[in-house]
């Protein structure tokens, strides 16, 4: 069923269009996590480490991909509330042309470049091929990974957030099933859980592709609309690119701090690794929330209803932080039970290095929630460079404080867990600061 954003009471419509899009990018964590879980409890906890460390190299990389489709979507979505039918095709053309042209490149990169990427993420000797081999088959779905990307980017633009949930949710018991498969009954180690992920993911990817093009063939480009024309180009560039930045930056920071967890050996890596699953599904409503949000600031932003965005913002913003504030007392209070679903309870350094990282991130989750609403909305009002500062100032802060204070001795690895709140509050005041400057000058919503 697709939505149009700009009509109809607000936190009615931001919720029932955010909420198949929350437990869609569930579902879609449970990849991973399934992974990390079936290898965690039957492979060991250097298989954990590996595992987990390719999750945070794997992210880094499908950013890049999500960051050109979520810009695309941006665009698509202010056509779709302009009203702009030929707009939109135009877009999708030249679009599905550049990403997937990129995607190809970067896959390519991938496999060439997979020893010297590793070298730089300091992977312990240990561990080394046996990340090597799950790395290896994994880097297969990342064509998988752009097509689910960019045709739920289209379907959500339009007002469409449940069809995407319905392919990851089948997609998502694959996977689970396929883990169990080959993990344990094949023992096939790191490489059957990597192969499970892989096929699931196409299965997501081709499976909304087909819905896509058969569900909506007046959204498909004719003839007149599949031309080179710059002027197209450019503004998908200004919307793709830049997202693509602001996604890459995030994640690229992450990486670099996953290299320097490395650097204190597996048990912290392993502690690291089931951390950030807990956050993953921790915040992952308040993302999507904040993905939900840029679509309906981008349709109303296209239909010219300023007073309607700011209403929404007040409403989000309000949302977010009670969301965030709750979440943030429930992962402090239940820490241990939340990783002793990764780790058994007599690996007890592993245990108390990933509670220790669990309450001191997660009592800040309201940080990262208005940071996802400010990235979402820079993005929709066409100030995507906006984004790429805040994600500049919250990652460099957080990458250099880590470095920083992890080196001093009796700070060791709790300065690299205190390192990310301080620099998300530093960008949330950054771009607060920001709207209010432009808002009140009239220049950010004209």
């Amino acid at each position: 069923m697709n939505q149009d954003l700009t009509n109809g009471p607000i936190a009615k419509s931001l919720f029932l269009f955010a909420l198949p899009m929350i437990l869609g990018n569930m579902l879609q964590q449970l990849y991973n996590i399934a992974d990390t879980l079936i290898v965690g409890r039957f492979l060991g906890s250097n298989a954990l480490a590996a595992v987990g460390s390719s999750y945070t190299l794997m992210t880094f990389l499908t950013s890049i991909l999500l960051g050109l489709c979520m810009g695309s979507g941006a665009l698509f979505s202010i056509r779709y509330g302009e009203k702009n039918l030929d707009g939109l095709r135009s877009s999708l053309f030249l679009s599905f042309l550049m990403i997937g042209c990129f995607t190809i490149l970067l896959n390519l990169a991938a496999f060439i470049w997979i020893d010297p990427i590793m070298r730089f993420l300091q992977v312990p000797s240990s561990i080394y091929n046996m990340m090597r081999d799950y790395l290896w088959v994994i880097f297969w779905g990342i064509s998988a990974t752009f097509l689910y990307n960019y045709f739920a980017s289209l379907l959500r633009a339009i007002g469409n957030s449940t069809v995407p949930l319905l392919f990851l949710a089948i997609s998502a018991c694959l996977n689970i099933i396929l883990d169990l498969l080959f993990v344990i009954t094949f023992s096939w180690g790191v490489a059957g859980a990597a192969s499970a992920t892989v096929i699931s993911q196409f299965v997501s990817g081709i499976g909304i592709t087909l819905y896509a093009l058969i569900r909506f063939p007046d959204l498909y480009p004719q003839k007149r609309h599949r031309v080179f024309s710059t002027k197209v180009l450019a503004e998908i560039s200004q919307f793709s690119f830049l997202t693509c930045i602001q996604q890459s930056v995030m994640n690229f920071g992450i990486l670099m701090v996953q290299g320097l967890v490395n650097s204190f050996g597996t048990v912290i890596m392993a502690a690291f690794a089931a951390g950030v699953k807990i956050d993953s599904f921790a915040y992952m409503p308040v993302q999507d929330f904040g993905n939900a949000f840029s679509t309906f600031v981008a349709q109303n932003y296209g239909a010219g209803k300023k007073d309607r965005i700011r209403q929404g913002i007040r409403i989000a913003v309000i949302s977010s932080v009670c969301f965030c504030l709750t979440i943030s007392f429930l992962v402090f209070l239940f820490a241990r039970p939340l990783m002793l679903i990764f780790i058994q309870e007599n690996e007890t350094e592993i245990l108390h290095a990933g509670i220790t990282y669990l309450r001191m991130e997660g009592a800040f989750y309201c940080g990262i929630g208005c940071l996802f609403l400010l990235y979402g909305f820079y993005r929709a009002v066409k100030r995507p460079e906006m984004s790429v500062v805040l994600t500049v100032i919250s990652l460099g802060t957080r990458v250099g404080l880590a470095y920083l204070l992890s080196a001093i001795p009796s700070i060791g690895v709790y300065g690299i867990w205190v390192s990310v709140p301080i620099g998300w509050f530093l960008a949330d005041i950054t771009g607060f600061i920001y709207y209010r400057i432009k808002s009140r000058k009239g220049l950010l919503l004209s």
